[in-house]
């Protein structure tokens, strides 16, 4: 089966306790933490401190997204904070391969971010050291919008790198995921549905994080 990550951006902050309780009681998988630093991307959202307060609730993995120029600055104190997995975007930082052994030094599964822009063959000589390939399917910066349906091949590529080189990492997909195109998503070789608006913005939240969990999927093993 594979995983879903709730994105904490979406929801509530006035009743942050609400979704948090939320992630933990429903099928959902991870907890989806997106760190905005208003350089790298337009808008700001949280730090350290909100992650600390989410990971001493969180009974599920905690999957920190960091959309931040220089993340190599900040690796240890969001590991301290209680983030279990680290994404950085191959964007935002000139020494790649550097900041993904930064953070398996500091405990932490890696992960590299690519915008919808960015071909994937930049990460030809890192994909045997990498946890997780973020595919953003919107550009980042923002909630609720629209997928971007020519992200798709995209994934297949991302797919076809990880089983030449026989890496580990699996596929994220964070962008306008729903139960309208999570099927595609999931068929191209994404293996973990990052879900904001249309969880937080469903009537029914955990009903639809069944529904995305009971969607066809191949097996996953994250340990």
């Amino acid at each position: 089966m594979h995983l879903v990550a709730p994105s904490l951006l979406a929801a509530d902050f006035r009743r942050l306790d609400q979704a948090i309780a939320l992630i933990n009681d429903s099928e959902a998988d991870w907890f989806h933490l997106d760190v905005m630093d208003g350089n790298f991307v337009p808008n700001i959202s949280f730090g350290q401190f909100i992650i600390e307060q989410v990971a001493r609730d969180a009974k599920k993995y905690c999957d920190v997204h960091l959309m931040i120029e220089q993340p190599e600055r900040y690796i240890e104190s969001f590991a301290k904070a209680g983030a279990q997995g680290i994404t950085v975007h191959a964007e935002a930082t000139k020494h790649l391969h550097r900041v993904v052994q930064q953070i398996k030094e500091a405990g932490c599964k890696a992960g590299v971010a690519l915008n919808p822009h960015t071909p994937v063959n930049v990460l030809e000589n890192l994909i045997e050291d990498l946890d997780l390939v973020l595919i953003m399917t919107v550009n980042p910066g923002f909630g609720g919008q629209k997928f971007i349906y020519q992200s798709i091949p995209k994934i297949r590529q991302a797919q076809e790198l990880i089983t030449i080189h026989n890496s580990p990492a699996l596929i994220e997909v964070d962008g306008g995921i729903g139960l309208h195109n999570a099927q595609k998503v999931l068929e191209a070789g994404a293996r973990v549905l990052v879900a904001g608006s249309s969880v937080f913005g469903a009537k029914d939240p955990a009903e639809t994080i069944r529904q995305l969990k009971g969607i066809a999927g191949n097996p996953v093993a994250f340990v």
